[in-house]
C-alpha cells in the first residue's frame, strides 16, 4: 500500500425514505455528502474518491468538492436494493482500478463525523491483518444481557440473551455497535459474500461522538448542532 494510492468510495441515491434528498441537504453550511469526501481526501492513504449515484444533482455537488463521479442505473437504487448491488456494479465498472489496489473502501455519506485518521486506521488493519473485512465499531449503550428486551410469544418481555445472574455491565461481556462509518474489504470478498458479517470481521473503534449515522430527520438536526458546536471531553 502506497501512501495517499487508494480510492474512497461514497454510494449516494437520490431517493431517501426517512429524509428526503439526505444526502446533498445542508447540514452546518455544507451538503452532508461533503462531510464524507472531505475526509476521505484529508486521510493520508486516499488520494481520490468515487461517487456513485443515480442522481445528477446529487453527482454535481460531489463533484464540486472534488469527487469522481459514477453513475449507475436507477435499478440499483431503490429502497428494496442492497448496497452490494451497487458496491458490485462499481468493482466491474472499475475492474481494473481496484484489481490493482487490491481493497475496496466504502464511506457512507450519512457518516459526518469520522475524522481522517479513522480512515486510515481501517486501512492499515486491514493490510495488516488476517480479515475479510474491517468495520467501524462503538461501545454500545445498552447490553443484550442487562437492558435489551425482546416480546415473546406470551406478549410479554424478556432479555435478549437470558441466563446471567449479572447485575451490573462489569460483570458481563462488553458490547459494541456497528457504526458503519467504514468499511474496508477486498473485491474478492464483495464479488462471492452474502452478508458482510459471514466472514472473518476485523475492527476499529471509534467513539460515540464520531459514530452518529443520519437516517431521521432528528439525526440531521442534531448532526447540526454537533457540527456547528463540536463536543469536547472535559
Amino acid at each position: 500500500m502506497k501512501k495517499g494510492s487508494l480510492t474512497a468510495c461514497i454510494f449516494a441515491r437520490g431517493g431517501s425514505k426517512g429524509v428526503a434528498r439526505k444526502n446533498i441537504r445542508e447540514v452546518a453550511g455544507k451538503p452532508l455528502i461533503a462531510y464524507s469526501i472531505e475526509s476521505a481526501l484529508a486521510s493520508e492513504v486516499i488520494s481520490s474518491v468515487l461517487v456513485s449515484t443515480d442522481d445528477t444533482e446529487i453527482a454535481e455537488v460531489a463533484a464540486s468538492f472534488g469527487a469522481e463521479i459514477l453513475m449507475r442505473p436507477s435499478k440499483l437504487a431503490q429502497d428494496q436494493t442492497p448496497e452490494i448491488m451497487a458496491w458490485r456494479h462499481a468493482l466491474e465498472e472499475k475492474h481494473d482500478l481496484f484489481s490493482q489496489q487490491g481493497v475496496f473502501i466504502s464511506l457512507p455519506a450519512t457518516s459526518p463525523f469520522r475524522a481522517p485518521s479513522d480512515i486510515d486506521s481501517a486501512v492499515r488493519k486491514f493490510f495488516s491483518a488476517d480479515n475479510d473485512i474491517v468495520f467501524t465499531i462503538t461501545p454500545s449503550s445498552a447490553s443484550p444481557y442487562l437492558s435489551m428486551v425482546k416480546i415473546n410469544a406470551d406478549d410479554e418481555i424478556e432479555v435478549v440473551i437470558g441466563g446471567s445472574k449479572a447485575y451490573r455491565r462489569q460483570d458481563v461481556p462488553e458490547v459494541f455497535d456497528i457504526t458503519g462509518s467504514i468499511y474496508v474489504t477486498s473485491p474478492d470478498y464483495i464479488r462471492n459474500c452474502e452478508r458482510l458479517v459471514d466472514g472473518r470481521l476485523g475492527y476499529i473503534v471509534i467513539p460515540e461522538e464520531r459514530s452518529v449515522d443520519i437516517d431521521t430527520e432528528y439525526d440531521l438536526y442534531i448532526a447540526d448542532l454537533m457540527l456547528r458546536y463540536p463536543f469536547e471531553k472535559v
